[in-house]
């Protein structure tokens, strides 16, 4: 058995932006309008966590405001003061700030791009089976199953 050739280095603006721009479903997946996500560990074939490669336009967010029942999620801003929203309020970021979110803890978070200047940053996250995600400002919720998200409404209904 032959395994397939991955390259030992790329440069990160060379690997293609991810083809679907949200796995939301409708109408939350045309609210993720300015994001790009590109995922540097696919050229790799790392398959126990993602690293994404993330630009925000002005006006862009990151994700819909959520937390993760298994899954540990970590930014590191790279470009731009995006505002992180969390369930304490909004704190600016600049570059070279971190934030962190551990599993389990239920503090919902995204960034918010409310500036005029471009947003870059990487997000690092953890493929923990089994995990769901919760959505406080939307009639949302999602569980990672097969490595596949399945969204559906709070009250279970499917999208």
């Amino acid at each position: 058995m032959s395994i397939p050739s991955r390259p030992i280095a790329v440069l990160a603006a060379d690997v293609a932006p991810r083809n679907q721009p949200s796995l939301y479903p409708e109408p939350f997946a045309s609210r993720m309008a300015g994001r790009t996500k590109r995922a540097l560990g696919d050229p790799f074939g790392l398959t126990n966590f993602g690293v994404n490669l993330t630009r925000l336009e002005p006006g862009a967010v990151s994700a819909l405001r959520h937390a993760h029942s298994r899954q540990d999620e970590f930014i590191y801003v790279l470009e731009g003061e995006p505002a992180l929203h969390t369930d304490e309020g909004l704190t600016r970021l600049s570059p070279g700030m971190c934030a962190g979110f551990a599993a389990g803890r239920d503090n919902a978070h995204r960034l918010v791009n409310d500036t005029t200047a471009v947003v870059v940053y990487l997000e690092i996250g953890d493929r923990s089976s089994g995990d769901q995600a919760s959505y406080p400002d939307d009639d949302l919720r999602a569980e990672l199953m097969d490595g596949q998200w399945v969204f559906s409404r709070k009250d279970g209904s499917r999208y």
